[in-house]
């Protein structure tokens, strides 16, 4: 794979609850909400689980995505194709923290910055209704 090696770990603070950021990050209805910059395929089962695998576009290109460990508090998706990496979400009552490493040529800490703020939105919109 051709790319930098890139990782960066971000944590966001807001007002949520463990069960809307983790509704949010599994089931993929409401993935696809907030989770605008990439293009999940179509047909997905209604919760990410482990072992599924599928296909996001990020700015054009492919990734492959392999949910590896899902549970209250942790899902891990590895990536291969446009990304070569893992991608790992911890959360909590109040908070939601990423670790992302990778090798790609695409701009890996924009892209995951801008998700968080994606995230932190839905989830205070989720919170408020």
């Amino acid at each position: 794979m051709l790319g930098n090696l890139q990782k960066s770990q971000l944590r966001i603070e807001d007002k949520a609850t463990d069960n809307i950021i983790r509704e949010s990050l599994l089931d993929t209805q409401k993935l696809q909400q907030w989770f605008w910059l990439n293009k999940l395929e179509s047909g997905l089962p209604s919760k990410l689980e482990s072992g599924l695998t599928f296909s996001s576009w990020f700015l054009g290109v492919e990734i492959r995505n392999k949910i590896d460990l899902v549970n209250d508090h942790c899902l891990r998706i590895v990536f291969s194709k446009g990304i070569d990496g893992y991608q790992e979400w911890y959360w909590g009552d109040g908070w939601v923290q990423s670790s992302l490493y990778g090798i790609s040529l695409l701009p890996l800490n924009l892209a995951q910055t801008l998700i968080l703020s994606s995230l932190r939105n839905f989830v205070q919109r989720q919170s408020n209704s």
